[in-house]
C-alpha cells in the first residue's frame, strides 16, 4: 500500500514565510532566475514529445506584468521562486510567447500520464489554484471584486475585509469486498459512456467523518451496509481541486439496490474477473488506469494486498 500517487509528491517548498512578503514576492517576478508554468485556458505549457516536461519560462520570456491576471507563487526549489500564470487572454499564445513547435499546450490529465511523478504534483498545484482565481473573483459575503494577496493564497475584499482561502473539496472513495468479490459502479455520467467500472465514490458532507462518508455513499448508491473502514491513501485530484481518501470496506450486507439517479450500474465482480481486467485481458470489464487512486484501490485488494483476517 506503499504507492506514491500521479499528482502527488510535489516537491516545492511552498514557502509561506516568503509568500507573506510584498515585497519580496514583486521582486521575485522580476528576478531572471524564476521560473513561471502558464495556463491556457486551464491547459498547461509543456516541452517535448515521449518525454515530455513541463514548459517553465523565465520573466525574459514571460512579462508577467502584461497579463490581467497577477502569478501565482508555487514555492521555492534551490531556493529559485516558481510561480504558475493564467496566458488565456493570449488568442495565440505559443506565438506570442515566442515559442517553437516543441512547445505545446496540453490538457492537464493527459500531460499528467506522461510527466515525471515530481512534476505532475506541480501541476495538480498550479491548476487547481488557476482554477480557483478564475472562479472567485468576487466576495461571497458582499459581491465586491476581490484582490489577490499572499502570493495567491488569499483573495480579500476591499468592502468587507473578508477573506477568502482557496478550498480543497474532500471525497471518500471506497473499494467495498465481500470475501473473493468487490463491488464496482458506473455512474450516470461519463463512466456509463466509457463501459469503464470503478470504486463507488462521493463528497464528505459537513460534520462528517471519512468512514461515516464511506457507510452513507455506499447505502446510499448501491442500497449496500458497510462495517469496518481502513485507510488506503490519498490523492489530489485538480479537476477542479479535490482530495480523493481512498479507503477499503467489508460489506455487512450484499443486495443491491441501486439509486438509478447516480448510478447506471452496480454490480459484485469475482477477483478473477478484476484481475482480468487490471490485465487488460478481460473481454468485458474495463477498469481505472494508474492515474487514479480507484485503480489502486482496486489492484491492492485483487492482487492480496489487503487482508480482512
Amino acid at each position: 500500500m506503499n504507492v506514491t500517487h500521479t499528482f502527488s509528491a510535489n516537491p516545492l517548498d511552498r514557502g509561506d514565510n516568503e509568500r507573506r512578503d510584498p515585497s519580496w514576492l514583486v521582486n521575485s517576478q522580476s528576478d531572471s532566475n524564476s521560473r513561471f508554468l502558464p495556463f491556457w485556458q486551464l491547459n498547461v505549457l509543456v516541452q517535448g514529445g515521449s518525454e515530455l516536461l513541463l514548459g517553465w519560462l523565465n520573466p525574459n520570456r514571460l512579462d508577467a506584468a502584461t497579463f490581467e491576471s497577477p502569478p501565482v507563487f508555487l514555492g521555492l526549489s534551490d531556493d529559485i521562486a516558481h510561480f504558475a500564470i493564467d496566458v488565456s487572454e493570449l488568442a495565440n499564445p505559443i506565438q506570442a510567447l515566442g515559442l517553437d513547435d516543441s512547445w505545446r499546450f496540453e490538457d492537464a490529465r493527459m500531460a499528467a500520464m506522461v510527466l515525471p511523478g515530481d512534476q505532475s504534483g506541480i501541476l495538480a498545484q498550479s491548476r487547481s489554484q488557476i482554477d480557483w482565481h478564475k472562479r472567485h473573483r468576487f466576495c461571497g459575503a458582499c459581491g465586491t471584486a476581490t484582490t489577490q494577496t499572499r502570493g495567491g493564497h488569499l483573495r480579500r475584499c476591499p468592502n468587507c475585509n473578508a477573506e477568502h482561502f482557496p478550498r480543497t473539496d474532500p471525497v471518500a472513495i471506497m473499494l467495498i469486498v465481500d470475501d473473493e468479490r468487490c463491488l464496482l459502479g458506473q455512474s450516470a455520467g461519463r463512466l456509463a459512456r466509457t463501459g469503464m467500472y470503478s470504486a463507488l465514490a462521493g463528497f464528505i458532507d459537513q460534520g462528517e467523518s471519512i468512514e461515516e462518508a464511506v457507510r452513507r455513499e455506499v447505502r446510499e448508491e448501491a442500497g449496500i451496509t458497510v462495517g469496518e473502514v481502513r485507510y488506503h491513501s490519498s490523492q489530489p485530484w485538480p479537476f477542479p481541486s479535490s482530495l480523493m481518501i481512498g479507503c477499503h470496506g467489508k460489506a455487512i450486507s450484499t443486495d443491491i439496490r441501486i439509486d438509478s439517479n447516480e448510478m447506471a450500474d452496480v454490480r459484485w465482480f469475482p477477483r478473477d474477473d478484476v484481475l482480468g481486467a487490471l490485465r487488460q485481458e478481460h473481454p468485458t470489464l474495463k477498469v481505472p488506469g494508474a492515474i487514479a487512486i480507484a485503480h489502486h484501490l482496486i489492484k491492492d485488494w485483487a492482487f492480496g494486498e489487503i487482508s480482512w483476517k
